[in-house]
């Protein structure tokens, strides 16, 4: 994939950010094949972790941002590979909950090692000051566009 910074600057904003958030995950994606992991994989137990164990499967689809019947699909997936467990909730037996499994949290110990290192990757050649500041920026626009849809 050939980037043209020419054609890039021609993008509006939005477009830009849409083309930034594509090819990170693209690459995040490239580097995560390899342990079997899927784009939905990865994020859903990356987010699981952040979450903690004994996770709602519906908590865990509305923080993904995910439809509950798409995390559903995903989580199958990760228990046929041993790397989630879903069992009932003590206090509502209707709720399910998500926990990693040994396997899982070795999963995520690699792969934690390999997100960190595309972060590195892209962010190369770009002073923390300036990504600290873009990450506020970034804030800041989410917190402007939540604002309007909610009035």
């Amino acid at each position: 994939m050939i980037h043209d910074s020419d054609v890039f600057l021609q993008l509006s904003l939005a477009e830009q950010l849409l083309k930034v958030s594509r090819v990170w995950k693209m690459a995040a994606d490239k580097e995560l094949a390899p342990l079997g992991l899927t784009h939905p994989r990865w994020t859903a137990l990356w987010k699981l972790r952040r979450l903690g164990d004994n996770v709602g499967q519906k908590q865990l689809a509305s923080a993904l941002e995910i439809e509950l019947p798409s995390l559903m699909r995903t989580l199958s997936q990760l228990e046929q590979q041993a790397l989630v467990v879903r069992h009932p909730c003590e206090h509502d037996k209707r709720s399910r909950l998500v926990c990693l499994t040994e396997d899982g949290k070795q999963l995520l110990t690699k792969m934690e090692a390999r997100i960190v290192q595309v972060r590195s990757d892209i962010l190369s050649g770009i002073a923390c000051e300036d990504a600290e500041k873009l990450s506020l920026l970034l804030n800041t626009m989410t917190g402007n566009a939540l604002k309007m849809l909610s009035e």
